[in-house]
């Protein structure tokens, strides 16, 4: 009877290695799909923290660019708002004049003043898709600045074409007429555009973390 009792307990625990075998190796194979993984997970954290490193980067130029042209387009469309009324008032003069009196050297149009806008910052942005990366209340408030300046250079590029098509020294009044349309506009969207800029410029100093300028 003894025997048997000592037969049974060898026979236990032989009995029960290839199940701890069996969970040895199971856990064995759970660590490493752990560890491969958490191995993936870091893999993907580390090139999203590159790529997101990436793009604040590239943002962060794009503003810069930003901001570069639209302080030289600030300067540009500054230098000519005054010019603008002067001349609107000369010709609207001019126009209610009595055919028979009207002298066009009161008018002194010393020409149209257009003004050449800056975009290569918006057309690399836009290449870029830096955009995306951009806050988006500042990215609209960019897209209006663009905007606006686009349809200046669209009316800008008509009067260009109608000066052509209605040569002053031919036909002054007919010139004259739609120069005070031209400027009409102009008065009024230029110094509307200053305004914008000044907005942009200064959520541009914001997203840059410094002072105003």
């Amino acid at each position: 009877m003894a025997e048997e009792d000592a037969l049974g307990a060898d026979a236990e625990p032989a009995a029960s290695r290839p199940l701890k075998r069996r969970q040895r190796s199971m856990l064995g194979a759970a660590l490493q799909i752990a560890l491969i993984g958490a191995g993936v997970f870091l893999g993907l954290a580390g090139d999203e923290w590159r790529e997101n490193a990436r793009n604040r980067r590239q943002a962060a130029a794009s503003l810069r660019g930003f901001r570069a042209e639209i302080t030289n387009n600030r300067q540009a469309v500054q230098a000519v708002v005054d010019y603008r009324p002067a001349v609107l008032t000369r010709l609207r003069a001019y126009l209610n004049a009595d055919r028979t009196v009207r002298n066009t050297a009161d008018v002194r149009v010393q020409g149209l003043r257009i003004v050449a806008f800056e975009h290569t910052a918006w057309d690399l942005a836009l290449a870029t898709q830096s955009l995306a990366h951009i806050d988006q209340d500042l990215a609209l408030a960019l897209s209006r600045v663009y905007s606006e300046q686009q349809r200046i250079t669209e009316l800008s590029r008509g009067m260009t074409q109608a000066m052509y098509q209605l040569p002053w020294r031919e036909d002054f009044d007919s010139f004259a007429g739609a120069a005070e349309t031209y400027f009409g506009d102009m008065v009024s969207m230029e110094p509307a555009l200053i305004a914008l800029y000044d907005d942009t410029l200064a959520r541009l100093d914001a997203a840059l973390g410094g002072a105003p300028r």
